[in-house]
């Protein structure tokens, strides 16, 4: 808002006009809400492309006619619901009572530079149950530990 200020008394009298006042404005204050309107909608426009714009490289990669092939294949664990009854579970494709569980993981995880096994179990299996055979697989030396589950078929 404009301000009426009286001319100052230091003036000579020779520059003094009677009947003028000096209007001054005051131009202290800047208006910012036009520049926080368009930082955000320039924000909204960032964070709705942003996610469009990420995109994995196209990479063809080199054939080796000397590389060694993988050699280890994974190693799954099945505890099935006879493990309740009998105490086996199944390491590969062999029948293993539950005793000898922690020697037989020992002598594969010999040969294995990943230390990984995948673990199967019936679904009417209890959480203890699978907890018992896991510390049996940590014991033998196993380092990490996956679990296999289905995906559900309702999706």
């Amino acid at each position: 808002m404009p301000t009426v200020q009286p001319a100052g008394g230091h003036e000579s009298r020779t520059r003094r006009r009677r009947g003028r006042r000096q209007v001054g404005t005051s131009l202290s204050e800047i208006n910012v809400v036009p520049l926080v309107d368009v930082m955000l909608v320039l924000l909204i426009v960032f964070m709705v492309a942003a996610p469009m714009m990420q995109r994995g490289l196209a990479v063809n990669l080199p054939e080796s006619r000397r590389a060694d092939p993988l050699v280890s294949e994974r190693l799954f664990v099945t505890v099935p619901l006879a493990f309740r009854t009998e105490g086996v579970v199944q390491v590969g494709d062999d029948t293993v009572q539950v005793a000898a569980v922690a020697e037989r993981m020992r002598l594969e995880m010999l040969d294995r530079a990943e230390k990984e096994v995948f673990l199967r179990a019936d679904e009417e299996i209890t959480y203890r149950e699978l907890i018992s055979v896991m510390d049996l697989l940590k014991e033998a030396g196993v380092q990490e530990v996956g679990l296999v589950l289905d995906i559900p078929r309702d999706r």
